[in-house]
């Protein structure tokens, strides 16, 4: 939905963005253009939408806005107007009073609960968390041969600061009954159509009380925006984007394993060791997505850069997993024949990115292929050629760009 300058300013008021943000925005927007990524049908628009910097649209109802790589390199943490967004259904939140916003946590537990936002930071002291969240289908455009959903580039992914309440502290208060056995989780985001199943999510009991699931009411210090689940949002740290509900207002303690279509069709991923089949084939049978992969990426250079021979170079880049930590992150110039250890930068948590950098002199003109793996502790890496599965989830090959030293 390209926006003029009323309706942006409308939208902008609403979400409780001052004036001097929104004008910026709207010049953002202004100069919007265009950037195609490299795989059919790669060409998308730069569209800035309220509280956010101009960012790539994949679809616009409901909004799907994919973060531009490049700002991957600026810092460890994604800006909050930078960080992408992705909904199921079409119906959003526009609008939302924070004085009147509840949440609701009922089923089997004791006492049933309707907490507002101040109720909420009220039982227990809020912690903080660095952790990335990533959608399932992030890159899903490189698959070949070519599947259904989004044709995702790398952007659909960001690492934040997350603050707010620990799910155990608050089912604690609640009270489990016995027999407790998963949590669901519902926002505000609805469907067009009744027939359509509503976008719920489910927990096991033990990871719900793990500690580190929490519902978060900032991101980065500040509100989380509003394409993000402004004024709550679950985060659960190590696993893919689909259960972080946005706007949270309903949890159901419940005595089975959940059964709606999000859960028991959607987002299943085939059931072995490497969550893949042959290119073309069904898996015989499947699970629901969960955990991350190991993931690395070059953010300094580009597919095409070109380097001056015999001058020093910094790479650069990232690496990631679902929660083990990143032990160590090899770099190839030389399309593979040797490897080097690069420098791993600040630990900012075993759910964060971690920077790396390795320093690379081209020692003559010509082409080079530059490779990037990461190996977590527990010795998990990327494969050297892609994986595949029908609906094209977690991938996470060995990374390469091709550059050219002159």
């Amino acid at each position: 939905m390209p926006i003029n300058r009323r309706r942006f300013l409308k939208l902008a008021s609403s979400y409780v963005i001052g004036s001097a943000i929104a004008e910026r925005l709207l010049a953002t927007h202004a100069l919007a253009d265009s950037v195609t990524l490299p795989f059919e049908n790669g060409e998308r628009e730069l569209i800035a939408y309220p509280q956010k910097r101009a960012l790539m649209r994949l679809t616009s109802r409901p909004p799907q806005l994919e973060t531009p790589f490049c700002i991957f390199n600026e810092s460890v943490i994604t800006p909050n107007d930078a960080f992408f967004v992705r909904y199921h259904l079409s119906g959003i939140p526009t609008e939302i009073d924070p004085a009147n916003y509840r949440i609701n946590i009922h089923g089997l537990v004791s006492t049933p609960l309707s907490l507002s936002l101040a109720d909420l930071k009220q039982i227990a002291d809020p912690v903080d968390l660095i952790a990335v969240n990533q959608c399932s289908g992030n890159s899903r455009g490189f698959f070949s041969p070519r599947v259904p959903g989004g044709q995702l580039g790398n952007g659909a992914m960001g690492n934040a600061r997350w603050t707010g309440i620990p799910l155990n502290k608050i089912l604690k208060k609640a009270g489990l009954l016995k027999g407790a056995k998963q949590v669901s989780f519902k926002g505000l985001d609805t469907a067009p159509l009744a027939a359509t199943p509503a976008f719920i999510k489910a927990l096991d009991i033990d990871h719900a009380l793990d500690g580190e699931v929490m519902i978060a009411f900032a991101m980065n210090g500040e509100d989380i925006p509003m394409l993000n689940g402004f004024p709550v949002k679950l985060i659960v740290p190590g696993y893919y984007g689909t259960y972080w509900i946005k706007h949270l207002t309903d949890i159901e303690v419940i005595d089975h394993t959940f059964d709606g279509f999000w859960m028991k069709t959607a987002y299943r991923i085939p059931d072995n060791p490497e969550h893949a089949v042959a290119p073309g084939q069904v898996p015989a049978k499947t699970i629901p997505i969960n955990r991350m992969n190991v993931r690395s990426f070059i953010t300094s250079l580009s597919e095409g850069s070109i380097l001056t021979a015999n001058r020093e170079t910094i790479l650069k880049g990232i690496a990631f997993d679902g929660g083990e930590g990143i032990k160590t992150v090899l770099v190839s110039t030389d399309a593979g024949k040797s490897w080097k250890d690069a420098f791993l930068d600040k630990d900012h948590g075993r759910y964060s990115f971690r920077e790396w950098k390795l320093a690379f002199t081209p020692p003559s003109a010509g082409q080079y292929t530059l490779l990037v793996r990461a190996v977590n502790k527990v010795g998990a890496t990327q494969p050297s050629t892609p994986l595949w599965n029908p609906p094209g989830y977690m991938r996470n090959v060995t990374e390469s760009l091709h550059i050219r030293a002159v």
